[in-house]
C-alpha cells in the first residue's frame, strides 16, 4: 500500500480507541504490553459509563464522539472497536483527518463499504490495518508454515467448525447486536476469523454454496449456518457454524486432509493441535506440543502480536501483515456466503469489482 505519512521515530506511537465495549479490553491489554514503543492517549464512546472506565484505567483523555476525539487528541492511529456497521463511515472520517486506521473484524458489513474504506485510506496516504489476531496464534503459525513448505502436497478436503454459544442475553445487551445494519450474524461476527482461514491457509476460493437459519435466537441475522466450498485448486470443503451449542462454547477447529499430510487444530478456539501427521519429517514437528496453549477466551492471545506488527510498520521496520486489501479477501467470502444463502444459488468469486 502506498502511504505518504512519514515513519514515527524517536517517540512512542500514539493510539486512540473508539468504542469501549467488550473487545476494547483486548486492545488495552495489548497496548500495555508494548509500553516502551506505544501509548494509549485517548478513547471515545457514546456510553459515558464505559468511557469513564477506560479513561480511569489509562489516565487518558475521553471524548463523547469520534469527531471530538479527532479534533482534541494527538493520536497517530485510531482503533475502531465499534459495531461493525459503523466501521466504514468512521474509517473514512479518520483517514480524512490524516490518521492511520486500525479496525476490528469484520472491516465492514457491506462489500462496497469495505472497498470505500481502502480507497479513502489510499487517497489520504494512511495505513488501514484490519485486525486478524487469530493468524498470530502459535498453532496457526505452525500450520501456515506447513502449508508454505508444501508439506500437505495437494489439498483434498478442508473442514472448519465453530460450535459456540451466545445466549439471548448476549444479543439483548446492546441494540445493535444481531442486526443486519450494524452487526451481521454468526458468520460475519463470531466466526469471521475462521472464514479468514479459508483463504489465508488454503488459497483462493472458486465458489460457495451456503444455507443460514435463525433457529433459536430472537435476532434479525443467522444463529446457525453451513457453507460448501470449492477452491480454485480443486480442493473441496465445508464450514459449520452455530451459536446454539449447549451449554457453552465447544469447538473452534480446522481439519486439513492432503496428499501427504493430515492435520486437525481444535480446542475451543484453534488452540490445540490434535492431529499432526506428514509423510516427510520436518524440524517444525518438534514444536507441536509447545504450540498448544490453554485459553478460556475465544479471542486467543494474538492481539499483542498484532499490535507488534502495527507498531513496527509505523516505525518503518516491517510491512503490514493484514492491511485493508487483505481484509477485503475475507469480507468478500462473507458477502458471497450471504448472497448464496439469500438467493439459494452457488456464488462464484471474485465478486464483481
Amino acid at each position: 500500500m502506498f502511504t505518504t505519512k512519514p515513519i514515527i521515530a524517536g517517540r512512542k506511537v500514539r493510539f486512540a480507541v473508539v468504542g469501549c465495549g467488550r473487545i476494547s479490553k483486548n486492545h488495552l491489554d495489548a497496548l500495555e504490553k508494548h509500553q516502551e514503543r506505544a501509548e494509549l492517549v485517548a478513547a471515545c464512546d457514546v456510553n459515558s459509563q464505559a468511557l469513564e472506565h477506560v479513561v480511569a484505567r489509562g489516565g487518558i483523555q475521553g471524548f463523547p464522539t469520534l469527531t471530538d476525539l479527532l479534533k482534541g487528541a494527538d493520536a497517530d492511529v485510531v482503533v475502531l472497536a465499534t459495531p461493525s456497521g459503523l466501521h466504514a463511515a468512521q474509517a473514512i472520517e479518520i483517514a480524512s483527518a490524516g490518521r492511520h486506521v486500525m479496525t476490528e473484524k469484520p472491516m465492514a458489513t457491506r462489500w462496497e463499504d469495505g472497498k470505500h474504506m481502502v480507497q479513502a485510506c489510499d487517497q489520504a496516504g494512511v495505513h488501514l490495518f484490519v485486525v486478524k489476531q487469530n493468524r498470530r496464534n502459535a498453532t496457526l503459525q505452525l500450520l501456515k508454515r506447513a502449508m508454505e513448505k508444501g508439506r500437505f502436497g495437494r489439498i483434498y478436503m478442508v473442514n472448519v467448525n465453530v460450535f459456540w454459544t451466545r445466549p439471548q442475553s448476549y444479543y439483548d445487551s446492546a441494540k445493535w447486536r444481531g442486526t443486519w445494519e450494524f452487526d451481521g450474524g454468526a458468520f460475519m461476527n463470531q466466526a469471521s476469523h475462521y472464514v479468514d482461514l479459508l483463504d489465508w491457509l488454503i488459497g483462493p476460493v472458486e465458489s460457495v454454496q451456503a444455507y443460514t437459519a435463525t433457529l433459536a435466537r430472537n435476532i434479525e441475522v443467522e444463529d446457525t449456518g453451513v457453507i460448501s466450498i470449492k477452491w480454485r485448486s480443486g480442493a473441496l470443503g465445508s464450514m459449520s457454524v452455530t451459536m446454539l451449542t449447549y451449554p457453552k462454547n465447544l469447538e473452534g477447529s480446522i481439519t486439513i486432509i492432503g496428499e501427504k499430510g493430515t492435520v486437525r487444530v481444535g480446542g475451543v478456539a484453534v488452540n490445540e493441535i490434535q492431529h499432526w501427521e506428514f509423510a516427510e519429517p520436518d524440524e517444525d514437528d518438534a514444536q507441536v506440543k509447545e504450540a498448544n496453549y490453554q485459553t478460556t477466551s475465544v479471542y486467543g492471545f494474538g492481539h499483542p502480536l498484532y499490535y507488534d506488527n502495527v507498531i513496527k510498520v509505523l516505525r518503518g521496520e516491517s510491512l503490514p501483515e493484514t492491511d485493508g486489501r487483505e481484509g477485503l479477501r475475507s469480507l468478500e467470502l462473507l458477502i458471497a456466503t450471504y448472497l448464496s444463502a439469500r438467493d439459494g444459488r452457488r456464488v462464484s468469486l471474485p465478486l464483481d469489482y
